[in-house]
Formats: C-alpha cells, structure tokens, sequence
C-alpha cells in the first residue's frame, strides 16, 4: 500500500481553485466578508479529505494509517459547516478523544446524501475507517443500511436500541433541575416551546419536562406548548411569537422551558425586541447546554450534559468496542448539569426561596 499523502492546505486551495490565504482564513473559523458556497466548500473539502490541522501526529506506517479512521455522519437536516451548532462541540470533543488514542474523525456526509454507491466506496475490503459515530438520530433503514458496511457504530443524543451503542445526557435529570430552579424562582406557570418534534430527542425532553412539574406538584398546560418541526434561533422565535399575543390572559406562564439553546436565544431576543424583558417579564431556559450559553446576552440558564463530553464518551465507546459482540449493545447516560446564568429570575411579584445559587 502506497503512503497515505498529507492532506495540506496549499492542496486544498488547488484542489478547489482558490488561494491558500482564504482557505487558512476559513479554516480558522473566519467566515466574515467570505462567500456562505465557498465557506462551506471549503470545509466540506477538507473534511472529506481527512485534513487534520498541524501539530497532530499520528503514525506514518502504511498499516497503522488503515487502522486509525473513524467516520462520523450527521442526521438529515445537519451541515457540518453550521456555525454554533451543538453538534460541533460534540465533534470538538469525538475529535479530541480520538487524537490522544492517535486516531482521525473523518466526515462521510449527512443522513441526506449517503446512499448504498457512495458507502460501497468508503467501505471497500479492507477498509481504513475502525467504526462510526451518529451524531443525532437516524431513520432506521439507513441504520440498517450502515450496518451492512460496518457494525461498530455509536450514537451521540439518539437511541436507537437493539441496532447500535448510543452515548446520551440524562434527560429527566436535567429537565427536573430545570423545573425545579424555576419552582424556586417562585414560578408556577411554565410553558415549553418545542422544535424537532417528531424526533426521540424532543420526545424525551417533552415527556421529562413533564414529569419534573409532576414532581412538584404541577401540570402542564397544553395551551402553552408550541411545537415546531426545527429546533433553531427562528424556531424558538416563532414559537415564543405565537404564544404572546395571550400574554394579558391571568394563567399566561412567566417561565419557558425550550427544547434546546438555540430557541432558548431565538425566543429570548424575540421577547426583548416586543419590549419585554427577560427575565423581568418572562423568564427562559434551555434543555441542553454548550458553551453558546455563555457567549449570548442575556446569558441562558441551561440544564444538559456538555457537548464535549458526550463526544468523548462516543470516542472512548467506539474504540474500545470490537467487532464481535455478540449482538450487546451499550448505552451510556452521562450526567446533567444545571448552569444558571441571567435569563432566568424571580416570578413577577415574588421572591426566589433562599439557596437558590449560580453554579
């Protein structure tokens, strides 16, 4: 087998007809100023190709090279070269945990474009790639299909029992600590603005926001749940929009919990520009976290386990996973956090309970 050869970014530029000084730009993350096609050209085709940045080493023999690939896919809808997404922390942190084991992720596509032809060709006899990692959940005929190919396969934030490893954050965990900050806030109406509904992820953050106002002795009141089939900022705008023309009724809720960071932004932003404030009028939080949730203004309170870590654990799974496991599948809940930050605040005309702390 020849040497496999160095994936550069003066070969990027070549390849794609472009300088060498916008691909190092759009490599480092600049995006200002640079065509929306051309930045995720760029991207698209230095992930495919294996680019991996400098300073990583990773063993020159011929037969090692062929042993230290792992592929990730993304589900229908997601473009790995989406800025903020939730997915990228998960990749930071699958591509991470692989580089200290001396191993590369390697992009294969998206759910959308990867059919039987195309895997026919990442997955030859003898193929380099040791497994797949799934980042969100995938229709079950396409599981399959992968299966074909390769069976050492791990989902990161989907289940899908019985067919594959699945590596998730502890949904009931960090809804219920969500419900129960704002129950300490004083807040008795909370309502919930949904996205990418249809998927077992919103499914399972659905039913845990149900049970954590059970767990206090509340209800949810299907008036005040919007549910939306994305799950982004427009989305959590939309949602929030629907629902404030009713904000004069006396049970309007002061609280939102939404299905994730970005429509916790989206709805948050929305409420400010109607004139509102949060959380002074209406308080918002988020059922995941990434570090998004820091850099926005106002800061979200949210409650999941990192992105990060959920890749790590993909990596650590998947490795160490063989292909003869005799039809044992694992999955791996991690913990959740709660990270208050300024979006959340006392109900209208109460006090929080004392104890109530930033984390």
């Amino acid at each position: 087998m020849a040497r496999p050869v160095r994936i550069s970014q003066t070969k990027l530029a070549k390849d794609l007809g472009v300088s060498q000084a916008l691909v190092s730009l759009v490599l480092n993350g600049r995006k200002e100023g640079i065509n929306p096609d051309t930045y995720k050209r760029i991207w698209e085709h230095a992930i495919s190709l294996g680019y991996q940045p400098k300073g990583m080493k990773f063993e020159r023999s011929p037969r090692e090279s062929r042993l230290r690939q792992v592929g990730f896919v993304l589900r229908s809808g997601l473009n790995i070269h989406t800025q903020g997404s939730y997915f990228n922390h998960v990749l930071h942190g699958l591509h991470t945990a692989l580089a200290e084991r001396g191993y590369a992720a390697v992009f294969l596509g998206s759910e959308d474009n990867l059919k039987k032809d195309r895997l026919r060709q990442y997955f030859p006899t003898g193929h380099a790639l040791q497994g797949i990692v799934l980042f969100g959940e995938v229709a079950p005929a396409f599981l399959h299909l992968l299966r074909q190919f390769e069976p050492r396969i791990v989902a990161v934030s989907a289940r899908h029992p019985g067919l594959c490893h699945s590596v998730v954050g502890n949904e009931p965990q960090a809804l219920a600590s969500l419900v129960q900050h704002l129950h300490e806030l004083g807040h008795r109406r909370i309502g919930w603005l949904g996205g990418n509904t249809g998927l077992g992820r919103h499914e399972a953050r659905y039913q845990a926001y149900q049970a954590g106002l059970r767990l206090i002795g509340l209800e949810a009141d299907p008036r005040y749940a919007v549910f939306l089939k994305q799950g982004d900022r427009a989305e959590g705008t939309e949602a929030i929009l629907r629902l404030l023309p009713l904000r004069t009724r006396k049970d309007f809720p002061t609280a939102f919990i939404t299905y994730n960071l970005h429509m916790s932004i989206g709805a948050a932003q929305a409420i400010i520009r109607s004139g509102l404030s949060v959380p002074g009028d209406i308080s918002m939080a988020a059922a995941d976290y990434s570090p998004l949730a820091q850099q926005e203004e106002p800061r979200i309170t949210a409650a999941g386990c990192e992105a990060e870590k959920l890749g790590q654990a993909a990596a650590r799974l998947l490795l160490d996973t063989t292909t003869d496991s005799d039809g044992i599948f694992n999955d791996l809940i991690l913990p959740a956090q709660l990270y208050i930050g300024q979006s959340t605040g006392p109900a209208r005309g109460t006090q929080a309970i004392s104890g109530t702390t930033n984390r």
